[in-house]
């Protein structure tokens, strides 16, 4: 006998599975083809919007590792951190299809774009204000243990979640350096720019850290050249 298939829960779509994802509403967030100034528009507008949902996880990741870092249950915060860590590595990887957006196209499609920014995105900020509770939760924990992080084993949960922050923190750098290499290869931007321009607000942020002491240095890979003299906190 076949099971019924239609759909139970409340809202729009003719399925189940477009009711509870919201289907409708989110394929509807993409400017339509005679909005565009060039079709491309399409995947910038799905890798950016893909990546705010990535970071809106990984803001949750690394809250509620916050949490639990704060009731003394370290090894969970580690857990939550690899996810947050994992979100941010796939928001990374998808800046590879920017590959297919040339400079010329780009220049094209940019008057439909405004005045925005990368740097404004709200998912970059709340991830950031996230991170800075870590710390300051992170230091609390660790004081309150009154012995020094460098004679931990690498077994001990509080070992673990320090390297689950500076895997954080390496991850967050790779995608900062990826995300300026875009800004000049595909946006135009002088890598050398005046200040307050994108590529200088991008490069000003290669190198900073969340948690510098706990693994001081960028890592070498992915870092452009180009913007090692630029250092700055954010």
């Amino acid at each position: 006998m076949k099971r019924d298939q239609s759909p139970v829960l409340p809202g729009d779509g003719t399925t189940d599975y477009a009711r509870y994802m919201r289907t409708d509403e989110l394929l509807d967030l993409q400017r339509r083809p005679e909005e565009m100034l060039h079709r491309d528009e399409l995947l910038f507008q799905v890798v950016h919007q893909s990546a705010e949902l990535w970071l809106k996880l990984a803001e949750a990741e690394v809250t509620a590792a916050v949490a639990r870092v704060t009731a003394a249950d370290p090894a969970a915060a580690a857990a939550l951190l690899a996810r947050a860590t994992l979100a941010v590595r796939l928001v990374t990887d998808q800046l590879a299809m920017f590959r297919h957006l040339s400079p010329v196209d780009f220049q094209t499609m940019q008057p439909a774009l405004g005045n925005g920014s990368g740097a404004e995105s709200p998912g970059w900020r709340r991830v950031t204000l996230a991170s800075r509770h870590l710390g300051r939760a992170f230091a609390e924990h660790l004081g309150s243990r009154g012995g020094p992080l460098d004679g931990l084993p690498p077994t001990d949960p509080t070992r673990r979640l320090a390297d689950a922050m500076a895997a954080w923190d390496e991850q967050v750098s790779r995608w900062r350096a990826r995300h300026y290499q875009v800004a000049l290869q595909v946006g135009g931007h002088a890598a050398d720019g005046s200040p307050g321009s994108p590529a200088t607000v991008l490069a000003k942020l290669l190198e900073h850290r969340f948690f510098p002491e706990l693994r001081p240095g960028p890592p070498a890979a992915d870092r452009p050249a180009t913007a090692r003299s630029h250092t700055a906190e954010a």
